[in-house]
């Protein structure tokens, strides 16, 4: 049967930046599951858009690669992949290898640490901001909490944060468009970041092994001794795995609170409710727009035969928001019963290995906003992100109503 041809371009930045990318994905979920778009600024590539095909996408990895040799995890084939392998962007059993050395360092005991460091330093934010004055919530709440776990994580100047966002933004930045100027840009920073970091790894490395992050990687077999561009990559992994999806689903919460108000009442009148609402919140704006594969070999999905070294993007974003598992699924719902099955850390192998320290920080951040009893209340329409790849906002004014 001839391919189902999809007659949006769902790569497009404007979808995003414009809100308009709810429509596009129900129609492809009713009409075309998976589906072809031949012309695009990323080139050709498969949408993957209900949420029972891109999880057997996720769990079939020995068919849909993950690897930076074939194309790496994003719908654009950048400049960095050759360069930069990090772990997220290999297969087995080298993904296997230098995950197990990092998940340990986001364990039980670890993350009992880390929630009592994320409610002190929420508590303290909060208590700076204005009551009944504008302000812009990404700048003053999202970047600062996210920014400073990632300051605790890896023992990082708090002065020097402004490095680690900058460094985060330049490193999800997905973009066709790159010309040799960007590209020199991209280096350097890149270049100042290994530095900074390698300073950062020797120390560890000078002191007895420990459980905390650059400890567990330089003390490591699998990850002691890599090379300059594979520590490059994998820094910048951590950095924006730390940051971009936990700082754009705070700003997501306040835009929902804005939408569905009953809903931050409920969770005043039932506080029990609020780990539920942190899971929704994930699903309801699905920080993480989409992840990529490369097929190993023809395959058959959703009714279409793909090749051998085609690009598969899955839309975790429409996933999300697919009604055959989350009814009313556009409605953010604190009370939902199923939100836990959101696909906003991925799933399978390569699902987010600090997925339990961003619903830490989601919780910390919602019932600190109940137990004041805040309404944070739109002051004008947020800026968001133009990206394919991050699903966020860049400011958003609020105002404080206590």
């Amino acid at each position: 049967m001839p391919a189902a041809i999809n007659p949006f371009d769902v790569s497009d930045n404007s979808l995003y930046t414009e809100n308009r990318w709810q429509e596009p994905f129900a129609r492809l979920r009713a009409e075309m599951p998976v589906s072809f778009r031949a012309d695009s600024p990323y080139g050709p590539y498969w949408s993957v858009v209900t949420h029972d095909l891109v999880q057997q996408v996720e769990i079939t990895p020995a068919v849909f690669s993950s690897s930076y040799e074939l194309g790496n995890i994003t719908i654009v084939d950048s400049y960095g992949e050759r360069e930069f392998p990090n772990f997220i962007a290999m297969d087995a059993p080298r993904h296997t290898e230098q995950r197990k050395v990092v998940a340990p360092a986001f364990n039980p005991s670890q993350m009992a640490d880390r929630e009592v460091q994320v409610r002190q330093r929420t508590k303290q934010l909060f208590d700076t901001l204005p009551i009944g004055e504008t302000f812009d919530w990404v700048e003053r709440v999202s970047i600062p909490l996210t920014i400073g776990m990632l300051c605790i994580l890896f023992d990082f100047p708090w002065e020097q944060r402004a490095d680690l966002k900058r460094w985060s933004d330049l490193a999800s930045d997905v973009r066709p468009d790159h010309n040799e100027e960007r590209r020199a840009y991209f280096m350097m920073e890149m270049g100042q970041m290994l530095m900074r970091f390698d300073a950062l790894l020797e120390a560890k490395r000078a002191q007895p092994p420990s459980d905390d992050l650059l400890s567990r990687m330089v003390h490591s077999e699998a990850m002691g001794n890599l090379t300059p561009a594979e520590r490059i990559a994998t820094i910048a992994l951590l950095i924006v795995g730390g940051n971009d999806t936990t700082r754009n689903s705070m700003s997501g919460f306040i835009e929902a609170c804005n939408l569905f108000p009953d809903q931050l009442d409920l969770l005043r009148k039932d506080a029990s409710l609020i780990p539920n609402a942190a899971q929704e919140i994930v699903r309801w704006q699905s920080p993480v727009t989409h992840m990529r594969r490369t097929c190993l070999a023809d395959t058959e999905l959703g009714g279409q035969s793909l090749k051998k070294g085609d690009k598969v993007v899955m839309w975790y974003i429409s996933a999300n928001r697919d009604e055959a598992i989350f009814p009313n699924a556009n409605l953010f719902d604190v009370r939902r019963e199923n939100a836990r099955r959101h696909l906003g850390f991925g799933h399978g192998v390569h699902r987010c290995v600090g997925a339990r320290l961003a619903e830490i920080q989601l919780a910390t951040l919602i019932g600190e906003i109940v137990e004041r009893n805040w309404t944070v209340s739109l002051d004008g329409e947020p800026t968001r992100l133009a990206s394919c790849f991050l699903h966020g906002f860049t400011a958003m004014p609020v105002r404080i109503l206590a």
